[in-house]
């Protein structure tokens, strides 16, 4: 069963990726401006020899040919504007740096979410469930970039506790796993909440209390399993939200991840940066939601793998 999962899913990454490049490809050259455009001019001389280097000077499918032949042999070409670094190295640098940033802020989301979640569910209707719903319910409302701005406007300037940017120690990597985090904490609240009590009224958790089972393992060992399911779904959507949302995030603490590195191709047109990163970013989501499919099987065994 599984290993016919794992190749069902490995056929239709291959279509996702194919897809996703396609689109990629022609919508990056169907927008004005391209990645020989500078400020000041080049000389036509050097700019028709950059665009015969690059291949920008052959028709569009033969273009697309040759990429698309390239990424299959898992080349995605040199930078334009970095021209003295491969996308492979770009993101071999950089992935890392994201990755321990992404990984933070998902335990802190899990970390907060999971525990105010379950001290709102048992201390149900009391002044600590208004508390953590309200301040859930503001998380949910705050997007990223202004919570960083929040951020280091009081714990940068304020109260000088934490650096504004940069990367090098773990005091810079706080601010913007707080940032990405604290708005998926929100959510796994919720989540905890709901399911929980719902859990906790079920029989079975009332025949473990009628037999004086102790409070705490009642919720852990007994009602737990049962109310994690809807916060593994989730994690596929937050994983997704981190990923996407760390570019604004990177470039704000100047965080030299790949985030950061997508921002700047955007900007600058650089067609094989871009193209690489957003294959990362659809592999990195793809294996994310193919993750949560195992743990929900594994929670629930009623849940069979297709």
């Amino acid at each position: 069963m599984f290993l016919r999962f794992f190749i069902n899913r490995l056929i239709w990454l291959a279509i996702t990726l194919w897809v996703v490049f396609t689109v990629s490809f022609f919508l990056m050259r169907a927008v004005p401006g391209g990645p020989l455009d500078r400020e000041r001019r080049l000389d036509p001389q050097i700019e028709k020899n950059l665009a015969a280097r690059y291949h920008l000077d052959e028709p569009a499918w033969r273009q697309y040919l040759r990429e698309l032949g390239n990424v299959v042999r898992g080349d995605l070409g040199y930078s334009y504007r970095m021209a003295d670094f491969t996308v492979n190295e770009v993101i071999a640098q950089g992935l890392p740096i994201s990755a321990a940033l992404g990984i933070a802020a998902l335990g802190l989301a899990l970390t907060l979410g999971v525990a105010a979640g379950v001290v709102s569910a048992v201390a149900r209707n009391t002044i600590w469930d208004r508390s953590l719903m309200l301040a859930a319910t503001v998380g949910l409302a705050v997007p990223n970039f202004i919570l960083a701005g929040i951020l280091i406007i009081f714990l940068v300037f304020l109260i000088p506790v934490f650096p504004a940017a940069g990367w090098g120690s773990g005091s810079h990597l706080v601010l913007p796993a707080i940032s990405l985090g604290l708005p998926y904490a929100a959510s796994i609240a919720r989540l905890v909440r709901t399911g929980l009590l719902d859990v906790l009224n079920q029989d079975f958790v009332r025949t473990a209390r009628a037999k004086g089972v102790a409070p705490m393992l009642v919720i852990f060992k007994h009602a737990m399993p049962l109310a994690l399911p809807p916060v593994i779904s989730y994690l596929g959507p937050a994983t997704a939200g981190i990923i996407t949302g760390s570019p604004v995030v990177e470039k704000i603490f100047a965080v030299p991840g790949v985030g950061m590195h997508f921002v700047e191709a955007a900007i600058q047109r650089d067609y094989t940066l871009a193209m690489g990163l957003v294959l990362l970013f659809t592999l990195l989501l793809y294996c994310a939601n193919m993750l949560v499919d195992l743990g929900y099987s594994i929670l629930d065994p009623r849940v069979e793998l297709e």
